[in-house]
């Protein structure tokens, strides 16, 4: 690693995450267009000022798809070295977020939504598009969360595998704000400006703080990146005790190839519907047809 990489790892090690300038000469152009081309999508007059810029649509998911522009970051080849890097093996994208404002979101983990086997091997990047100021809801995190346990179903009780949620993360609520209590976490904010970005390990605390100004915007964009050789599922509808994962049929942004679930190389495939077990014969049925067959004519 070079002085920069190590920081980065040391950072994400000690804290859960770690902040650095995102490495794109063209990033300005790129927000700007950017801004015009999704801005439609939300349902909100960005040109009036005293508009409430939190009454629309709060985010886009895959972009990337019709965006050229959320595509080059999400694919960005400086951060895929990087992350390949950090996590000793190849990263790709599956999944863009873009916001207009803040999520206002609570605490939560990506573990619940994202996971994999072996389980850490997913992160997210989150691109500021503009300076953020206290009155727009900025991002905040639990430093040293990513170190608690992670959240599943067998430890808070309840069966995930073919449930149905409003949202993934509703029933770890309680089980995060206690974590929090007992390790006596304070939220952080992040305050970014323009251009920087912020990786997030998949078990770290974090969420949106309340926006107390609804006329100010946070424009920025989320990317959710896995790792090469693994299961890649979703625990808030799993069961691993049992063997039932939710698993996750993923595309990568970079070529738009599936990118199937394996195991240690090995690919994963769907398990096929067990076959009808074979009824055992009797002791008493077997002497009976050794019986028949002696007397049976030659």
């Amino acid at each position: 690693m070079d002085a920069e990489q190590e920081r980065i790892a040391t950072s994400l090690h000690k804290n859960g995450y770690a902040v650095f300038d995102f490495p794109d000469v063209d990033l300005d152009a790129r927000i700007d267009r950017i801004k015009c081309n999704l801005a439609p999508h939300y349902g909100v007059d960005f040109n009036d000022l005293e508009s409430d810029k939190t009454r629309g649509e709060r985010r886009i998911q895959d972009a990337w798809m019709f965006d050229e522009d959320v595509r080059s970051i999400a694919t960005n080849q400086a951060v895929l070295d990087l992350l390949s890097t950090l996590y000793g093996r190849g990263a790709f994208p599956f999944q863009t977020l873009n916001f207009p404002v803040g999520t206002q979101q609570e605490a939560h983990s990506d573990s619940v939504h994202f996971s994999s086997l072996p389980e850490r091997f997913m992160c997210g990047v989150w691109l500021a598009m503009e300076d953020v100021g206290p009155e727009a809801g900025p991002l905040f995190y639990h430093p040293g969360s990513h170190r608690w346990p992670i959240m599943t179903n067998a430890l808070i009780g309840r069966r995930g595998y073919g449930s149905e949620l409003n949202s993934a993360q509703d029933p770890y609520g309680r089980a995060w704000r206690a974590l929090c209590d007992v390790h006596g976490s304070h939220a952080e904010t992040f305050l970014a400006r323009k251009g920087q970005a912020l990786i997030w390990c998949a078990n770290l605390l974090h969420g949106g703080s309340r926006q107390s100004n609804p006329r100010l915007t946070r424009w920025s964009q989320v990317t959710h990146y896995y790792f090469d050789d693994c299961i890649y599922y979703t625990p808030a509808f799993s069961d691993e005790a049992l063997g039932r994962l939710d698993l996750r049929n993923l595309v990568s942004i970079c070529d738009g190839k599936t990118r199937p679930n394996r195991y240690l190389s090995e690919e994963v495939l769907p398990l096929r519907a067990p076959e009808a077990p074979v009824r055992p014969v009797s002791f008493r049925r077997r002497v009976a047809r050794y019986l028949r067959a002696r007397k049976a004519p030659e």
